[in-house]
């Protein structure tokens, strides 16, 4: 399996890095703007099942809590056990930039989902960060400020 590129998405916002990690964290600011994950803990190994919001239930999710540094870094692997056997790893980083936040998601390894076919092809992904970074995360900051 040919490794592919990871997945880069950078912005900046004018919120300061722990407004930012409550959104990343709280798992009621959570639902506002990514998913809902009821039984979201931030734990080191914590592992946490749930769907796509909306009740369309579409696509299962998996995240297991790998690493975080509050108002820093957050990283988790990143599954679909109903669509995939493979686990892929996303790492937020918040950097503080005067009274902003520059917020960097990488997201590596979607090349172990080819065993999914076009239903967890890298386009899905590459267009689903851009619009949780670009729109549902600027939006949420912008209205919670």
């Amino acid at each position: 399996m040919k490794k592919l590129a990871p997945i880069l998405v950078e912005r900046t916002y004018a919120a300061s890095p722990n407004q930012i990690w409550e959104a990343l964290t709280d798992k009621d600011k959570l639902t506002l703007w990514y998913f809902e994950i009821p039984d979201f803990e931030l734990k080191k190994g914590g592992q946490f099942d749930f769907y796509e919001s909306k009740g369309l239930n579409r696509y299962h999710y998996r995240i297991k809590i790998l690493d975080f540094k509050p108002n820093e870094l957050l990283q988790y692997a990143w599954s679909h056990p109903s669509e995939s056997e493979g686990t892929s790893v996303v790492t937020w980083y918040l950097t503080p930039r005067g009274n902003a936040t520059a917020v960097r998601v990488i997201h590596e390894g979607i090349e172990n989902f080819s065993d999914a076919g076009v239903l967890l092809e890298r386009g899905k992904y590459e267009r689903g960060w851009d619009s949780l970074m670009g729109t549902s995360l600027a939006n949420f900051l912008e209205d919670n400020n």
